[in-house]
């Protein structure tokens, strides 16, 4: 468990949470060149899954699809919580996400993109989907 979470770390999550990806990118990616582990594989997930995002926005399927696999793939030591952040739910939804995106391949990648820009959902006859979120979690 991290000593203190920096505030640099929650300046992150609300421009992650508010859809600015790249500037989430540049927050953590300071805060990930100044850390040791664990708190650097940490911000690395995190990370990761933020320009996976950025990359969906510019329809680059393919980043969006690699970077999305790689962050949760680092974020799995880090469950349930860590740092004050549900991790799970972060990575459950991270990978629905990741999962929809390789079984509609790179020529829907238009429509996610469509419909994240005007929703967090993403609706097609198969499934409803959140766009992922980082959720603090109340210290006991």
């Amino acid at each position: 468990m991290m000593e203190a979470v920096p505030q640099e770390f929650w300046q992150g999550v609300e421009q992650f949470n508010n859809k600015d990806y790249y500037a989430c990118h540049d927050t953590l990616e300071a805060l990930w060149m100044e850390s040791t582990e664990p708190q650097k594989t940490f911000y690395q997930g995190i990370l990761q899954i933020a320009v996976a995002l950025y990359h969906l926005g510019n329809h680059n399927w393919r980043g969006a699809v690699i970077l999305l696999g790689e962050g949760i793939n680092r974020l799995r030591y880090y469950q349930p919580t860590y740092a004050e952040i549900d991790v799970e739910q972060f990575s459950i939804e991270s990978q629905q996400l990741l999962t929809a995106l390789q079984q509609a391949g790179p020529e829907k990648v238009a429509e996610f993109v469509r419909q994240f820009q005007t929703s967090d959902t993403y609706i097609d006859r198969d499934r409803t989907l959140e766009l992922p979120k980082i959720v603090r979690v109340a210290l006991q």
